[in-house]
């Protein structure tokens, strides 16, 4: 491989992460996989087909961008399309016409679907966001109240696929109050629209920790992002799920799993510096190895000196500065480590790992920030 890294992804953990959680959702609920941010790192192109050939039939993304790349992985007519977020009104003509479903938060963004679809001859498919106290997008209660009339007038050119909302920090119990509050606005609201005629297709309010921590607000979909690719949304949600429960063992398994190469061995004598500036002293005679991975392509600078990287089942420390292109690691301890061998910065060799929540704490990243910072130009294959 010509790349100086690839990320695996693991189909079998997947499967067994899918079984989990269509075990965990209402019976009836729809799952729709949220693959925003290049599939948290997992990479659209790889993750998305994988999905699709285990029975994943609904994604979701963030912007007109990410559904593009999305649209162009899907194989199967069947499977569903979701803007949750960002789409510029000249992008709609595209959404609309291959089906794609967006969410509305604005009256602009309605009136211009309307008009699109009016013109295109084609009906524009919603879902109406409600404010219920995230106060970041949707229509809040005296807007919904504006926005029935407006939709009556464009009835004939807009489907209500859905009325969602999202809750603001469901990973949290200090968030309670608020999320119950959020719950009692999204059904008041709901009510109201109901009560004008307005009937969505479906309902759907859960990300990942609400799907955990709220089982009565399932209702018809459930949106599911860092969940299915092996990771709690906080400690607080593990430890929420497995409250009551005998078996103790995590049920969830890590898909990815990042790896290098050693690019050169080279040896050190006693009271030299390694790397730029002096950072790392020798204090004895050293053997090292440089991987050509370094901050640009997601291994932190601030793991200078402090990271870890796996060879050969064994753990060794990155010394001297994380540089733009390659990092040293001390090898002095290994037998015949040689150009060429593999390099684990994230995943397991042999009877060790580095996990993504330890490789994000020695960098201080959330498991979010550190998987979707992971450049789109690593090759992503599927293991």
């Amino acid at each position: 491989m010509s790349s100086s890294s690839y990320i695996e992804l693991s189909r079998e953990a997947y499967e067994h992460n899918l079984r989990f959680l269509r075990g965990l959702i209402k019976k009836g609920t729809r799952f729709s996989s949220v693959v925003k941010g290049n599939a948290y790192g997992h990479g659209i192109d790889a993750f998305v087909p994988m999905a699709e050939s285990l029975g994943v039939d609904h994604f979701s993304v963030y912007s007109a961008d990410e559904a593009r790349e999305v649209f162009q992985a899907i194989k199967s007519e069947r499977t569903e399309l979701m803007i949750m977020g960002y789409i510029s009104n000249e992008s709609l003509e595209w959404a609309i016409t291959n089906d794609i479903s967006f969410f509305v938060f604005e009256f602009d963004r309605i009136k211009a679907a309307a008009e699109t679809a009016e013109r295109l001859k084609k009906k524009a498919k919603i879902h109406i966001e409600l404010e219920t106290g995230m106060n970041r997008t949707g229509f809040d209660h005296e807007e919904v109240s504006r926005l029935i009339p407006f939709i009556k007038k464009y009835q004939d050119h807009l489907i209500i696929e859905g009325l969602c909302t999202h809750y603001a920090g469901a990973e949290s119990i200090a968030n309670y109050l608020r999320v119950e509050e959020q719950k009692k606005n999204f059904n008041q609201m709901a009510q109201l629209l109901v009560d004008n005629g307005i009937e969505p297709k479906m309902r759907h309010t859960c990300c990942s920790a609400a799907s955990i921590r709220l089982p009565d607000m399932h209702e018809d979909m459930v949106r599911i992002g860092i969940l299915q690719y092996g990771f709690w949304p906080s400690r607080e949600i593990f430890i929420e799920y497995l409250k009551g429960k005998e078996d103790k063992t995590e049920p969830l398994r890590r898909l990815i799993a990042w790896k290098s190469t050693i690019m050169s061995v080279k040896h050190v004598e006693m009271g030299e510096f390694v790397g730029y500036g002096t950072t790392y002293l020798a204090q004895r005679d050293m053997k090292i190895a440089i991987v050509p991975i370094g901050y640009s392509h997601g291994f932190s600078r601030s793991l200078s000196n402090t990271g870890r990287v796996l060879i050969g089942g064994f753990r060794v420390s990155v010394i001297g500065m994380v540089n733009m292109n390659n990092l040293a690691i001390d090898v002095s301890e290994l037998e015949n480590v040689k150009k060429g061998d593999e390099v684990t910065l994230i995943g397991k060799s042999g009877d060790v790992e580095i996990s993504v929540a330890s490789f994000g704490e020695l960098s201080d990243q959330l498991n979010y920030e550190l998987l979707t910072r992971l450049p789109t130009k690593i090759p992503r294959i599927i293991k």
